[in-house]
C-alpha cells in the first residue's frame, strides 16, 4: 500500500511541477498562490486514492486540530445525511449514478473546505488531491486537446488562457497513470481492481482506513470494477 502511495506523491509532484512552470511562465496572469482560499469551497468528489493520502496527512495534525476539523466533518456529514439517508461509512458515491450526486454539490455552496486554517491556509498541503492541485487552470494537453475548459475567473482577467500554448501539460499520460495506480491501490486494500471510487473531502477524513472490513465492503459493492 505505501509503495503505491509514494507512487502517487511523485504523480503529483509532476503536476505541482507542471503548476510552478506556468505561474513561473505567466507571472502576473496567474494569482494561485498557497495561501489563497477562493477556490476552496463547496464539495467536490475526490478518488479513494487521494482520501487516504489526505487521511495520512491529517493524522500528522496535532489532536486539538484533528478535533476541530473533525466537528467541521461531522456537520458536513449530518447535511448531507438529510439528503442522502443512506450514505453511510465509507460515504463511497458510487452506490448511485454520477450525475446524482449533483444534488450533494450545489453550485452555490459557499462553505469552506474543513482543513482551511484561520489563516486561509490548508493544513495539509502537500497531501491534498489532485483535483485541488488541477484547480484554476484550464486543462489542455500537448496535443492540444482541451479536456477541462474552465479557470478561476481571478486568472487570466481579461485574457484566454486556452490560448496560452505554454500552458499546456501531459495531462492524457498523467490521468492514465493515476487510473493505473487506482487499480492497483483498489486491488491491494479492496481485493479486487476498482477503476473508480469517490468521496468528499470531509466524509473521506471520517474513513477508518486501518480497521474497516474493505474486502466485506468490495463483496457487497454494486458498482462494475
Amino acid at each position: 500500500m505505501n509503495e503505491v502511495l509514494d507512487e502517487y506523491r511523485r504523480l503529483l509532484s509532476e503536476v505541482d511541477h507542471w503548476f510552478s512552470r506556468c505561474i513561473a511562465r505567466s507571472g502576473e496572469h496567474i494569482r494561485c498562490a498557497e495561501g489563497c482560499s477562493e477556490c476552496c469551497r463547496g464539495l467536490f468528489d475526490i478518488t479513494l486514492l487521494d482520501a487516504a493520502l489526505l487521511k495520512e496527512g491529517f493524522d500528522r495534525l496535532d489532536a486539538f486540530t484533528r478535533e476541530q476539523v473533525l466537528v467541521k466533518c461531522r456537520k458536513r456529514l449530518a447535511g448531507l445525511l438529510r439528503l442522502w439517508p443512506e450514505f453511510a461509512h465509507p460515504y463511497m458515491l458510487n452506490y448511485r449514478p454520477e450525475e446524482e450526486w449533483e444534488l450533494l454539490m450545489p453550485d452555490d455552496d459557499e462553505t469552506p473546505c474543513p482543513l482551511l486554517g484561520a489563516d486561509g491556509r490548508c493544513l495539509v498541503y502537500g497531501f491534498r488531491p489532485m483535483t485541488c492541485r488541477l484547480h484554476g487552470l484550464p486543462l489542455v494537453d500537448l496535443t492540444g486537446e482541451v479536456l477541462h475548459d474552465e479557470w478561476c475567473t481571478l486568472n487570466y482577467v481579461g485574457g484566454d488562457p486556452l490560448a496560452d500554448a505554454g500552458l499546456r501539460g501531459e495531462f492524457t499520460k498523467i490521468f492514465r497513470e493515476e487510473v493505473r495506480l487506482f487499480r492497483h491501490f483498489s486491488e491491494r486494500l479492496l481485493g479486487q481492481e476498482f477503476r473508480e471510487l469517490d468521496t468528499f473531502i470531509p466524509t473521506a477524513l471520517l474513513i477508518d482506513f486501518t480497521r474497516f472490513d474493505w474486502h466485506r465492503f468490495a463483496a457487497g459493492f454494486s458498482v462494475t470494477p
